[in-house]
């Protein structure tokens, strides 16, 4: 039975007006409460609002006197903390913003400096960044941030710079570029007004009922619009306090909620599950922080863990829905008494949502669709990129990528992203649907369904496993656990074992990709149908016959798949009678599925394991 939660509505005061900068916004909160609390970091003292303000128009001048006007790229590469969150803040209240992953080769900075045609780059004092001689290379000025040891949180100067007459940026100027993933493709570059932007963290601080009695823990990545607008930006609008962390630390989290008092903290589900783990040999503890509400997004989160969540924290779980071209937030779960659906992303945040058919035509609720958005938040079209945009956009709706539908309430369900759908024989797959059964079971820790190649069906279904500290499972055992649950074809073919998903620079598992990357586990799971095995015992010598007359093949090895060898359901059912009539047993389609090799199929019908 889940906790029960403080219920009260909290009065929310966010400026109306659809003209404001997101420094428009926060210079209102700061003339309301100056000496309120801006920002906190471990080890330095606070910064009131008055001084956030101070210290925003210092680095304004800054900038201008390094010759940055408005519309000029400015790249970070800063570590997460303070000085991140109001170097951004200051950036785009006069140019625009280009945040960029410090942890990037000289090859991707090479890239990403060139694409957006920067004009200043920010780097940390004493940085040994790739940055700097990719920069150095491309004629970009470099300017380092400058840190006083006993200064408060997110004061600096910057090296080299004087005060210059400010021109700041205007609600419809762009304040930050971020790329798309480029997994598949070409990454393309995502324009972000103020306009945009303040219509997101209004949207979020309304949403979460944010006031300035509010504390943010942000260990999100501030590279990453969940960070920056998730957690910096709709926390400072809303008057409340960020707590500018380095970054997810498990030894530590544990230990900034005690010292913080956060209310709330947002992240995506591979760090959620990072603190469950820290939280389980501290239970006491997680369960006296205090959290008004956990919000978790960016990526699918797990029934079982949003209500493992709530449990250890005593505190509601809301999952939201967002995107890079919807400055963060498209949808939410709303707080307690509002209705909350595990399994789905929540409504509309104040942008529409719609779900398209392929002819851009809105189709009904429970029926499934491409999820649409339009509304103030939503970037205008990538950047000098007419064809994605063509293809993008239908009718004035963006197209999300996502595959799902809306119920009669308006609660968005998530199927999976289209591209990662496994299509096995011209069977559509969703992913998540495995990776939930899969993490039902108790020896797994992660699971991630994706899509392997074929020779004949096209794609098949494979399954990273991240198993349980002291946990041992076989391959067999786990697709039996799948082929209880779901379909046959469903069944993951190969299960590879490793120590850690593979993670993108946001903590976001990269389901695309994944059979590349995992090409030597899954080879070495491979390594026994290299060569033609004979059968090795009487199961085998009779399945491999039953095989060979119903599929009309020669040779047969135990090694060898069904389906590989051209099996179909109609062969399936025929297999299933002779073996059942010869052996006496039930054996059923899930079972040959669960087991798709004789050798696995002669374990299972001998009761060994596998």
């Amino acid at each position: 039975m889940l906790p029960e939660f403080n219920k009260s509505t909290k009065d929310i005061h966010i400026s109306p007006s659809v003209n404001a900068t997101v420094l428009d916004l926060i210079r209102g909160r700061a003339s309301e409460q100056p000496e309120a609390v801006a920002l906190l970091a471990p080890g330095r003292p606070a910064l009131a609002y008055r001084n956030l303000i101070e210290q925003l128009d210092a680095v304004a001048g800054q900038l201008s006197s390094l010759g940055i006007q408005r519309g000029d790229r400015v790249a970070l590469v800063l570590p997460n903390g303070p000085e991140m969150a109001v170097a951004f803040l200051a950036v785009a209240g006069v140019a625009t913003c280009a945040p960029l992953n410090p942890a990037y080769s000289s090859r991707e900075f090479e890239f990403y400096l060139t694409d957006l045609k920067v004009k200043l780059l920010v780097v940390e004092a004493g940085s040994d960044s790739p940055a700097l001689a990719v920069a150095a290379s491309l004629g970009v000025q470099v300017v380092e941030l400058q840190l006083s040891r006993d200064a408060p949180a997110g004061v600096f100067s910057l090296t080299g710079s004087g005060r210059a007459l400010v021109d700041n940026a205007g609600a419809e100027e762009v304040a930050l570029v971020l790329h798309t993933s480029g997994t598949t493709s070409r990454p393309k570059i995502v324009p972000l007004t103020h306009a945009n932007l303040a219509a997101s963290a209004r949207n979020i601080a309304a949403g979460l009922e944010l006031t300035p009695l509010d504390r943010c823990l942000n260990i999100m990545p501030l590279f990453h619009v969940h960070g920056l607008i998730g957690a910096v930006v709709a926390s400072l609008v809303a008057g409340a306090t960020v707590i500018c962390t380095p970054g997810l630390n498990t030894d530590r989290v544990l230990d900034w909620m005690r010292e913080f008092a956060p209310t709330w903290y947002t992240a995506v589900p591979t760090m959620h599950q990072a603190i469950l783990e820290a939280a389980r040999s501290q239970a006491e503890l997680a369960g006296q922080i205090g959290f008004r509400f956990v919000r978790s997004c960016s990526s699918a989160l797990s029934p079982q863990v949003g209500r493992k969540l709530e449990e250890v924290f005593r505190a509601p779980v809301i999952e939201a829905y967002g995107m890079t071209e919807a400055s963060h937030q498209i949808a939410s779960n709303p707080l307690p008494p509002g209705v909350h659906k595990f399994g789905s992303v929540g409504v509309a945040t104040g942008d529409e949502v719609a779900i398209l058919d392929e002819q851009g035509e809105m189709l009904p609720a429970n029926t499934l669709g491409e999820i649409s958005i339009r509304g103030a938040n939503v970037m205008h079209g990538y950047e000098n990129n007419p064809a994605a945009n063509a293809s993008a956009f239908a009718n004035g709706w963006l197209r999300t990528g996502d595959r799902g539908y809306q119920d009669s309430d308006g609660y968005i369900f998530i199927q999976a992203r289209l591209k990662e759908m496994i299509n096995r024989g011209g069977e559509k797959i969703t992913p998540r649907e495995i990776d939930e059964v899969l993490q039902q079971h108790p020896a797994v820790l992660q699971a991630v369904a994706f899509a392997i190649p074929h020779p004949t069906l096209g794609e098949d279904v494979a399954a990273a496993i991240v198993l349980r500290p002291g946990q041992a499972e076989a391959p067999g055992d786990l697709r039996r656990f799948v082929a209880e649950h779901l379909a046959a074809f469903k069944v993951p073919r190969k299960i590879v074992f490793i120590p850690e998903v593979p993670k993108g620079p946001t903590g976001k598992i990269q389901r695309i990709g994944l059979a590349e990357k995992l090409k030597a586990e899954l080879e070495m799971a491979d390594q026994e149908t290299g060569g033609y095995l004979a059968p090795r015992n009487p199961t085998e010598e009779m399945l491999v016959q039953i095989w060979q007359e119903v599929l009309g093949i020669s040779r047969v090895g135990v090694a060898d798949e069904f389906l590989a060898l051209g099996g179909d359901s109609i062969h399936a059912a025929q297999v299933l009678a002779r073996i059942n009539e010869r052996t006496g047993g039930n054996l059923t389609l899930r079972d040959l599925f669960a087991t798709p090799t004789i050798a696995e199929l002669a374990s299972r019908i001998s009761g060994a394991p596998q």
